[in-house]
């Protein structure tokens, strides 16, 4: 379907469009707050939710998706980019992650399935007691993206890969089977953690709660539901 012309707006109609998404904006800087590194505040977080707000009413095309979809999608998207290139995140750190991110993958073709923690942690030649350091200080420096669903990244002129997908009024085939192969790997993958894990992603990316309310019904630390949120991504990406 060929996409409409550019939404037209003038300063009145973006700033009534800025407040009606305000309180979206700064409930998703909430959730991020965890990722924030000591040079970044939660006002930034904000600032960069609006930013990306303004820039998704500049692309916005009237007949590909949703602008509350599109909108939404644009602000986690800037703030994930303001947190990545503020990561102040130790080269050594980021080696041993990457570290991580490889042993994972290779022990998964060896074995053929989720290896475990001692496992990753042997391959690496280091304690589970510093593998598990690794992962609380990787922080934001594991995340998913709809990229790793599909090997691809996005266009030069900035679009991603959901400026392609469709209004779910559209009953296209083609459309229907890839949605529905894309939610049985990922449900495919996610029956694949353990339980534990798989239950701080449901609470937290389904039931939108934070790492500390997950904390408090798990009764567990923040710091350990950081740990087994940055440990259940490190198992999919290797996956996927």
């Amino acid at each position: 379907m060929p996409a409409g012309p550019s939404l037209k707006l003038d300063d009145a109609g973006k700033e009534r469009i800025v407040r009606e998404f305000l309180p979206f904006i700064r409930y998703t800087a909430s959730r991020f707050r965890w990722r924030l590194t000591p040079e970044m505040s939660e006002d930034d977080l904000i600032s960069a939710g609006v930013v990306g707000l303004l820039d998704s009413l500049r692309r916005f095309k009237p007949g590909m998706v949703q602008l509350k979809t599109y909108a939404e999608h644009r602000i986690r998207g800037a703030m994930l980019d303001a947190l990545r290139s503020a990561d102040a995140l130790p080269r050594n750190v980021r080696e041993r992650v990457n570290s991580m991110k490889s042993a994972y993958t290779k022990l998964q073709h060896k074995l053929g399935r989720v290896p475990e923690d001692f496992e990753v942690a042997q391959a690496l030649g280091v304690s589970i007691d510093e593998y598990h350091k690794t992962l609380l200080e990787s922080g934001g420096a594991l995340h998913l993206s709809l990229e790793d669903f599909s090997g691809g990244s996005g266009d030069e002129d900035g679009s991603s890969l959901l400026d392609a997908i469709p209004d779910t009024e559209d009953a296209n085939p083609q459309v229907i089977a890839e949605r529905s192969n894309m939610q049985q790997l990922l449900a495919d993958v996610l029956q694949e953690l353990p339980e534990k894990e798989r239950l701080v992603l449901s609470l937290y990316y389904w039931d939108e709660l934070t790492m500390k309310e997950i904390g408090k019904v798990l009764e567990l630390s923040e710091g350990r539901v950081s740990q087994l949120h940055a440990q259940a991504l490190l198992r999919c990406k290797s996956r996927f």
